[in-house]
């Protein structure tokens, strides 16, 4: 009889235990923690299941802010003024504008070149710097980048700010009754809408100077950037030579221009050393 009750039991205890066994195994938990029902989802499931983020780092942190870029551009040109006809043409087909333009054509005292501000599209500042230079031999480029989201911000709460304010005064005037506070009334408007005007030109200002990036542009002839120092002896002793040249000439060029003036010297001091003599003389005749 005890061994019948003990088989019973071993037989309950290993019907359980595959019970437990068979509900564990369809069972699993996923990475957030959560049961899922029989079935682990795969990895690409689990990533068509995931947000998708698109875009770059670079691209979450210049979002919604505001930046002006400024900077300046250096080409050698073999003709500087055609080069800078080239240059309003690239600006404006880009959709900028010129702000300042001047040029100066080769004489025989100075080499041609030309400067001029540009005004264009942040948005198409890459593709026009590029054509820039395509214009002749790059010297230098240099731009920078001032964030000014606040100021930004600051100007246009100021200016919700003084507009709401602007609309009381308005409804107030409407609604006035007494002379007195019309009068009192239309001096605060009229402090309120010169000061709303003053905010909004600043913040067109403002506008301006993001939307559109300002590049100086400086257009010189070739052999007007001094060109890289001498790597060896000989070309050492060529950069001397033409050094020492270049500096006897301006000096003889000094001299030549000088040279007038110290014969007009000369002969203003002789008249003033043969009086100084005269004198000397009757002095001691006397």
């Amino acid at each position: 009889m005890r061994r019948t009750w003990g088989v019973i039991a071993v037989l309950v205890t290993t019907v359980l235990l595959a019970g437990c066994t068979a509900n564990s195994g369809s069972l699993s938990t996923d990475s957030s923690g959560s049961i899922s029902g029989g079935v682990v989802p795969a990895e690409g499931d689990q990533a068509a299941d995931e947000s998708v983020v698109t875009g770059s780092t670079g691209d979450v942190k210049t979002a919604n802010r505001d930046v002006i870029t400024t900077g300046s551009l250096s080409i050698t040109a073999t003709d500087p003024v055609k080069a800078s006809e080239s240059a309003v043409t690239i600006t404006e087909q880009a959709g900028g504008r010129v702000d300042s333009r001047s040029e100066n054509p080769a004489t025989p005292s100075q080499p041609a070149s030309a400067n001029l501000t540009l005004r264009i599209p942040s948005d198409e500042l890459d593709r026009t710097l590029a054509d820039l230079k395509k214009l002749g031999t790059l010297n230098f480029v240099t731009l920078a980048a001032q964030d000014v989201t606040q100021q930004s911000q600051d100007l246009d709460a100021r200016i919700t700010a003084l507009t709401t304010s602007v609309d009381r005064l308005l409804a107030l005037m409407a609604s006035a009754t007494t002379t007195t506070d019309l009068i009192s009334i239309e001096s605060a408007l009229s402090s309120r809408q010169g000061e709303l005007e003053s905010l909004q030109s600043q913040r067109d200002f403002l506008a301006d100077q993001i939307d559109y990036s300002t590049l100086q542009l400086e257009l010189v002839s070739e052999g007007t950037i001094a060109a890289s120092g001498p790597d060896n002896f000989w070309t050492g002793i060529t950069v001397g030579w033409t050094a020492l040249v270049a500096a006897l000439g301006g000096l003889l060029i000094g001299l030549g221009v000088a040279l007038p003036w110290l014969v007009v010297l000369a002969i203003f001091g002789a008249i003033v050393l043969l009086i100084v003599r005269l004198f000397t003389r009757r002095r001691k005749a006397a």
